[in-house]
This record gives C-alpha cells, sequence and structure tokens, in this order.
C-alpha cells in the first residue's frame, strides 16, 4: 500500500452533512514530498468535510509542533505550527478554474487525495524567516550569537571612524 493512500477520502458513499476526518503527521508524511527542513513534527490536522448534492466542503485545521533550526543562530527549537485553510470542490466536465480556492473535479470522481493540501497547509503557515525566540527577546545564549555580536561590534568601530578629508568639507557647512 502505498503510503499517501491513507489520505485518500471516498466521499461517494457518505450522506449529505458534515464529516470529520483526522490525521497526524510526523515527519514520514513530509519525506514523501521531498521535505527534510524539520527535526522533527508532530502535527494533528482535522478535515471538516460538508458533503452537499453538487459540491464537497472542506475546512482543513492543523495544530501540533515544529522542531526547527533558527535561521539566525541555527539553534533548534519547537515551533507552534497552527492554521486554516478552505477548499470547495465542484463537479464538472470543464477543468477551467484559476482560484486557489476550488477544485474542478470531472463528473463521476467518487474520491479526492488530501494529502497535498495538508502539506501546501503547514508549509505555508510557516514564516519566511524562522527565528528562535530567544533570539527576539535576547535571551538565548550561544557561540553564533556571541560571534554574531563581536562581528557587530567591529564594524560598529569601523563606521564610527571617519576619514579627516570629510571632516574638513563638514566645517564648511
Amino acid at each position: 500500500m502505498h503510503f499517501l493512500n491513507q489520505f485518500v477520502i471516498n466521499f461517494a458513499g457518505l450522506k449529505l452533512g458534515e464529516h470529520e476526518f483526522k490525521f497526524d503527521l510526523d515527519n514520514s508524511f513530509f519525506e514523501h514530498f521531498d521535505y527534510n527542513d524539520f527535526n522533527s513534527c508532530n502535527i494533528s490536522t482535522k478535515i471538516l468535510l460538508n458533503k452537499k448534492s453538487n459540491l464537497l466542503e472542506l475546512n482543513f485545521c492543523s495544530k501540533g509542533s515544529i522542531n526547527l533550526n533558527c535561521h539566525v543562530s541555527n539553534e533548534p527549537f519547537d515551533f507552534p505550527q497552527k492554521n486554516e485553510m478552505n477548499l470547495v470542490v465542484k463537479f464538472s466536465s470543464e477543468k477551467i478554474c484559476d482560484n486557489e480556492e476550488f477544485l474542478i473535479l470531472p463528473n463521476g470522481v467518487s474520491q479526492i487525495n488530501v494529502s497535498h493540501y495538508l502539506y501546501e497547509m503547514i508549509i505555508l503557515s510557516l514564516p519566511i524567516k524562522i527565528i528562535h525566540p530567544g533570539v527576539e527577546n535576547g535571551t538565548l545564549e550561544s557561540e553564533t550569537l556571541n560571534a554574531l555580536r563581536r562581528y557587530e561590534e567591529n564594524v560598529h568601530r569601523q563606521n564610527k571612524k571617519t576619514d579627516p578629508r570629510w571632516d574638513k568639507l563638514k566645517d564648511l557647512i
């Protein structure tokens, strides 16, 4: 059995109304998408599927913890992850749709694989620059941060020194 087959929702046999599906994700899920930026992760996801006669409404929710390395200090820390996403599935013989919140499936399809939507929702919930909370509030101590501070002090000292030629020009004002 292919790993991602467990994320296939067969909606053909479901009655009209709301149905809930839960999935627990770890690193093995992201490895199937060749994504290895997490040290570890433990994410619980819930999909609320509202089946109507002519469409499906899916509400994706995720909450958990992802262990990442800080982009400034390279120190690992647990990042609290939480996100929501909505998707409307319509059925039609036409496959043209430019809206990312709509998915158009051909008539007669009876199942949908939600693994890619779960992956996108979680990856897009991460900030572009991942910063350890200790770096932001100044409480983290590491060799990397100490080296950055020393470098910053050296740059500041070099910028304080002025060229005497420019000092003479300042006297003209």
